[in-house]
């Protein structure tokens, strides 16, 4: 018990961190949006803990942990007026843009997180247990049924009135063009190519990068303005 307890301590201060950015950031505030997303998810997650649902409890927490801290990091980073990682300056760049929609928020976020910080997560959790990626790919899978099971009602939540319904309307496009599905399964690809270079140096290094860059594009296309 004691091991377990050890590794469930994290999780609880994880959402009081996020609980604090939810009272302290205005609720337009782009990152705001993902917070609260984000906050849902990481609820859940630890409720599903509580009942027993994952099979090895230490990996998920581990993985739901390290998982986490990519993104805190980030904001701790613009809070000290430094660079976060690519993949989230989009997001921090356009947060009060008035153009820009709730629900484009939420997913940039959701790309930025899911794209390049969960691949990396991976790879910090395997090393904190001593374990292959293989070794996590239930916890894994569980989480991104989670995400997936979400991101219907989060479209629904934050979608900005029938108007985006038509289809002549370019954020319908723009919005149908990214998916979770899709993203989980680059992201499980990338983290594996990541173990494998671990001990490769450079070539992991620029292979970061690169994952890194090309989430950040990604997530500019996602927050093109609209509105006014």
């Amino acid at each position: 018990m004691a091991q377990l307890e050890h590794f469930t301590a994290p999780v609880d201060a994880v959402l009081a961190r996020m609980r604090a950015l939810d009272a302290e950031l205005p609720e337009r505030d782009g990152v705001a949006v993902f917070n609260r997303v984000y906050l849902a998810v990481t609820e859940e997650v630890g409720r599903r803990l509580d009942a027993g649902v994952f099979a090895d409890r230490r990996a998920a927490v581990t993985l739901d942990v390290r998982f986490a801290e990519r993104y805190l990091a980030a904001v701790d980073a613009v809070a000290r007026d430094r660079r976060p990682p690519a993949c989230w300056r989009p997001l921090f760049q356009f947060r009060r843009h008035p153009g820009v929609r709730p629900l484009q928020f939420a997913l940039a976020g959701i790309n930025a997180h899911i794209g390049h910080d969960l691949a990396l997560a991976v790879v910090d959790a395997c090393r904190t247990l001593g374990c292959e990626p293989a070794d996590l790919e239930d916890e894994f899978d569980r989480v991104g049924d989670l995400l997936g099971s979400l991101e219907e009602r989060i479209r629904e939540d934050l979608m900005p009135g029938p108007d985006v319904l038509q289809i002549a309307d370019p954020i319908t496009h723009l919005l149908g063009s990214w998916s979770l599905e899709r993203a989980r399964e680059a992201t499980w690809a990338a983290a594996r190519a990541l173990w494998a270079l671990r001990h490769c140096g450079d070539l992991a290094g620029e292979f970061t990068e690169r994952l890194d860059a090309a989430v950040g594009f990604a997530g500019r296309m996602l927050l093109t303005p609209y509105g006014d």
